[in-house]
């Protein structure tokens, strides 16, 4: 009676674990990495993984030297075709999806977006209504020749399709040095914009607040008008507002004169979003009719990059609050430099909707 060899059997179970183990979808990146998992998403040249190892990875497309699917995975490609089908890692940084309709020989970068055969494209998912959040804070201190403490926080939260957008929106800032306020200022508003074009839309908002330190007991600014988007496109957006509103500015001081007038509202915003970081500039003009020469301005500018988890973001910028024609004692320019950690969430669309 033949017995079997002890040390072939140990080789075919080591075959064995050795192929279960590399079942599953495979991403190679130009570092050198071999990374086994699945597939979950590509949408705007990210990869998303999951691995039972690393957990939950966002991987740039243009790190990705190979992949490979173990399973199906609908595909859509640059040119607007959808196949559904096994990926097949080739040379070069091409693929081969093979499906029921045949084989297509691609590269990677034209790859443009990729979900589970039973999902939805990213692309049509993005343009259903859906809630995105965003809060940040930022707390410093000093202790020791001085005192200091400074705390500030804000929560956003937009509406957004891709005809309109709801923002809501409230902030507060508080230092405190050696006893004496430097900032103590607090905001909330609403910003509706809605595209009758492409590129042009309509926009009325309100924000109102207080700011101690410029001796405003209550601000009130309202407008609205048309905007007009001056460069569009997949990384870069440059928008111009214009419109007619209301201000009125309250002043703790009696001997400072309340403004309560109508006004001109201008704006401007810039956001640059390469690779994986953004900058961002804004900057909002509000002259008063009773006075041309009494105008307010805000400015706003930062730099943001994400960090391990790309739900959390670092931002550092400068905001600029100017007043032509402050209380008594009071300086026209309030400028602040920010270190600020950023979480978003959200994205996905309201059920429902």
């Amino acid at each position: 009676m033949h017995r079997p060899n002890p040390f072939l059997q140990l080789l075919a179970c080591a075959a064995c674990c050795a192929a279960a183990l590399a079942r599953g979808d495979v991403v190679e990146t130009k570092d050198g990495s071999h990374i086994v998992g699945k597939i979950t998403k590509i949408d705007a040249g990210t990869v998303y993984l999951t691995s039972d190892s690393a957990g939950d990875l966002v991987i740039k497309q243009s790190q990705i030297t190979a992949i490979g699917t173990d399973g199906l995975l609908a595909v859509r490609l640059e040119s607007g075709t959808r196949m559904d089908g096994k990926i097949a890692m080739t040379q070069n940084g091409n693929v081969q999806i093979t499906g029921s309709d045949g084989v297509v020989t691609t590269s990677i970068d034209k790859m443009a977006a990729g979900w589970a055969t039973t999902g939805t494209d990213p692309e049509i998912i993005a343009l259903e209504r859906h809630w995105k959040y965003e809060a940040t804070v930022d707390i410093n201190g000093t202790t020791g020749n001085k005192e200091q403490l400074g705390t500030q926080g804000s929560f956003s939260a937009k509406l957004i399709t891709p005809q309109d957008e709801l923002d809501l929106y409230t902030a507060y800032n508080r230092q405190v040095a050696s006893g004496l306020k430097s900032a103590d200022q607090f905001k909330a508003g609403v910003d509706y914009t809605s595209h009758f074009d492409p590129r042009a839309s309509w926009y009325v908002k309100d924000e109102g607040g207080f700011d101690r330190i410029m001796d405003i007991q209550f601000y009130d600014t309202a407008a609205a008008g048309l905007g007009y988007d001056v460069v569009k496109n997949k990384f870069d957006l440059l928008t111009a507002r214009a419109g007619l509103g209301y201000r009125y500015d309250g002043y703790k001081n009696p001997l400072t004169p309340t403004v309560n007038s109508a006004a001109a509202d201008f704006e401007l915003e810039h956001d640059l979003k390469l690779a994986t970081w953004e900058l961002h500039n804004d900057l909002t003009v509000v002259p008063a009719f009773q006075n041309l020469k009494n105008v307010i301005a805000t400015q706003d500018s930062y730099f943001q990059i994400p960090l391990a988890d790309p739900s959390w973001k670092l931002r550092m910028g400068v905001s600029n609050d100017y007043n032509n024609m402050p209380g008594a004692g009071i300086e026209k320019l309030d400028t602040t430099y920010y270190t600020r950690l950023i979480l978003d969430w959200g994205g996905s669309p309201v059920a429902g909707k």
